[in-house]
């Protein structure tokens, strides 16, 4: 269970930090906030949930007038031109564990936000107290950069504010400026019940992972009228823990993985870049990201049951006479 509203706020009056808060009705995106705290004094801030392809994920807090170029940010990470990207709307509240539209830098006072790497909109220095939503936008509270900088060391952050609008070269001699920042750990999620297929055909997905691995596969979700409802790719390497000569088990894993990588080509872009050719490119990419996935499995799978058939054979050895 993740902090609530309450709590942030008595959180916030034990540090003794000065804000003010304002109640208003449900708001979903900075536009409609501005219409109930737009002339209040203060600026206003657009918040993102990101992550990249090792699911590890980034919270970028900046003011709405800050031009954040996805391409641009990704390189600084040191993650290539490609490398960062929305995160699916489940990761709100799995790993941040609040609803959509409340993306804040407060929620990283949530365990289970304990690897996303927050970067802060160097911009907020220069306003005299800017708005976020305390966890829940149905209330905005608003506070200088000093008192968002007390709370985050009270939980152990360091603040980091960044020129979120700067585009420095990155090459051989030029190392990307922002690569702190990347994530040290992966989030790893805890493991979900099973859903029931719904109305709009998502359905639930778990996480497996070793004891030494830490990595997310996000739940699939099944594409619609909308093809950007896409389901994340799984992180390379993962092997998934199959119950000893369980084969029901150990196909559901192999249809699992096939359908993630699936689901997670098909896009706007790819079908623009590739149109009629999108089938073979799919197909392609899908092999080369599961081989090696495939075959840990397979050899999880068959050292496991020979390991139970050698243990059954001891247990059960007949007794000499």
């Amino acid at each position: 269970m993740g902090f609530s509203k309450d709590q942030l706020l008595a959180r916030l009056k034990e540090l003794q930090i000065d804000f003010s808060q304002y109640e208003h009705p449900v708001v979903l995106t900075v536009e409609e906030q501005a219409k109930y705290v737009g002339n209040k004094g203060g600026a206003l801030s657009k918040n993102l949930l990101l992550k990249d392809k090792k699911h590890r994920y980034y919270i970028v807090s900046a003011l709405t007038d800050t031009k954040v170029d996805m391409k641009v940010l990704s390189q600084r990470l040191g993650l290539g031109k490609g490398g960062i990207r929305m995160a699916p709307e489940e990761a709100l509240g799995e790993i941040l564990q609040v609803p959509p539209g409340c993306v804040t830098p407060f929620a990283v006072v949530n365990e289970s936000a304990r690897h996303v790497s927050l970067l802060l909109d160097q911009g907020f220095r220069n306003h005299e107290c800017c708005f976020f939503h305390p966890l829940s936008n149905d209330m905005s509270i608003s506070l200088n950069a000093h008192g968002l900088d007390k709370f985050l060391k009270s939980i152990g952050r360091d603040p980091s504010y960044v020129d979120l609008e700067a585009n420095p070269t990155v090459g051989k001699d030029q190392p990307p400026d922002l690569a702190a920042f990347v994530p040290s750990g992966s989030t790893v999620l805890p493991d979900l019940p099973e859903k029931a297929p719904s109305s709009q055909g998502s359905t639930g997905n778990h996480v497996s992972a070793k004891s030494n691995s830490a990595a997310v596969t996000a739940k699939a979700v099944k594409p619609s009228g909308n093809v950007k409802n896409v389901k994340e790719k799984s992180v390379n390497g993962v092997q998934p823990s199959i119950p000893s000569a369980d084969a029901g088990k150990f196909v559901e894993e192999l249809l699992d993985k096939a359908s993630t990588l699936l689901l997670s080509e098909i896009s706007e872009d790819s079908i623009k870049q590739h149109g009629a050719q999108l089938g073979a490119e799919v197909a392609n990419n899908i092999k080369k990201c599961l081989r090696d996935d495939l075959k840990n499995l397979v050899t999880i799978f068959k050292n496991t049951a020979y390991t139970e058939g050698f243990y059954a054979g001891t247990r059960h050895q007949p007794k000499r006479l």
